[in-house]
């Protein structure tokens, strides 16, 4: 039997669905091709008369609103339990998606989700068993296993990630400024730069105790701006 890593996966899932075509997988979605021992996972194979129709689990770690916090895999003829949300069709032919049983969803808002659906497993016989994996039910002799995790730990993460990445918290400090007197210069009706314009002048607070004390004219540099 393959291993299966002991670590969780970093997020948590965020939708589950179920394809016809290995090559048609939605962007972005895992698909649960074969068990962890190797065998191939098809969901709809009949034992006794080989079959075209093919169809396997798929799910999406994809960052969204919500996150999946319950799976369940429940009889065809069974009512749907009270949350779930059953996957009825394939995602690439909308075709019906399983029979005898059926695939059904739990979702909740990832701010509002304590535990959530981290990953998903399928196991060729029943006799063995994944550590930290829960199995929810058993479709074509193959066990359906799940593994949950704490949403908390997500997002703080997440928080701290973006911390780390996020820009430094702007400067509030203020500081009073002026501008220095009109230094225009008219020529024949065109404007003249001199040299001291676009240069901004910071007076401290101290100077705007007593103006009149302080005061200045700037006499001297427009002798020398002229």
């Amino acid at each position: 039997m393959s291993e299966v890593s002991n670590q969780l996966p970093a997020d948590p899932i965020s939708a589950v669905g179920v394809i016809a075509s290995l090559s048609k997988a939605p962007d972005g979605y895992y698909v649960v091709a074969q068990t962890t021992d190797g065998s191939d996972a098809d969901l709809w194979k009949d034992g006794l008369f080989k079959s075209k129709v093919t169809r396997y689990l798929c799910f999406t770690r994809k960052t969204g609103a919500d996150v999946v916090v319950d799976v369940k895999l429940i009889d065809i003829k069974d009512a749907l339990p009270e949350g779930f949300t059953p996957v009825e069709v394939t995602l690439d032919t909308k075709e019906t998606a399983t029979r005898k049983s059926r695939l059904c969803v739990k979702s909740s808002p990832c701010a509002a989700a304590v535990t959530a659906v981290y990953d998903i497993q399928m196991i060729a016989k029943s006799k063995y068993h994944l550590v930290n994996y829960a199995c929810i039910g058993e479709i074509n002799s193959m066990g359906v296993w799940y593994r949950m995790g704490d949403v908390s730990q997500h997002q703080s993460s997440q928080e701290t990630s973006s911390t780390a990445h996020g820009d430094a918290p702007a400067n509030t400090a203020s500081k009073r400024t002026t501008s220095r007197p009109d230094d225009e210069h008219q020529s024949s009706g065109n404007y003249t730069m001199t040299a001291l314009d676009d240069v901004p002048f910071a007076i401290p607070e101290k100077f705007y105790e007593n103006p009149k004390e302080f005061q200045y004219n700037f006499t001297t540099e427009r002798s020398i701006a002229v």
